[in-house]
């Protein structure tokens, strides 16, 4: 199993503002430059999918698989023969609001898809969660 994290602390958004921006799948483009569009197939709750198109990649189904309102969310997204799941956690500090991003990829051909995908994904959190803190602090 391959894992990787990303943490910061900001006071420029609360948990609600953040939950919000999250739970409104079908405008991740708004503020997402890699995301062409997503579409989110019922409720933003366990066992709902939705479909995301990265700019210059296939379209992807994925999976909620956990969600706690304002606390933390997981998706799934199926390869063949691995699996990665994408944590979001929101926790209230004295120090402000943590926002932690965990990316895991397991399976057999788990190093293909790190390649392809979850390094990426990884590499461009610091500046994915500022544009994501920047987007919530206007709701």
């Amino acid at each position: 199993m391959w894992t990787k994290s990303y943490s910061t602390v900001t006071n420029a958004v609360t948990k609600e503002q953040i939950w919000k921006l999250f739970a409104d799948v079908d405008n991740w483009h708004t503020w997402d430059e890699g995301v062409e569009f997503a579409k989110l197939h019922g409720q933003f709750q366990e066992g709902t999918f939705f479909t995301l198109k990265p700019k210059g990649g296939p379209k992807v189904k994925i999976e909620l698989v956990q969600v706690e309102e304002n606390k933390v969310f997981m998706d799934l997204t199926r390869f063949p023969l691995a699996k990665m799941y994408g944590e979001h956690t929101f926790e209230d500090t004295p120090e402000g609001l943590k926002i932690t991003i965990t990316m895991r990829v397991e399976g057999l051909l788990k190093a293909l898809w790190i390649k392809l995908v979850a390094q990426d994904i990884v590499n461009n959190l610091p500046k994915d969660v500022e544009n994501q803190t920047k987007a919530a602090s206007k709701l």
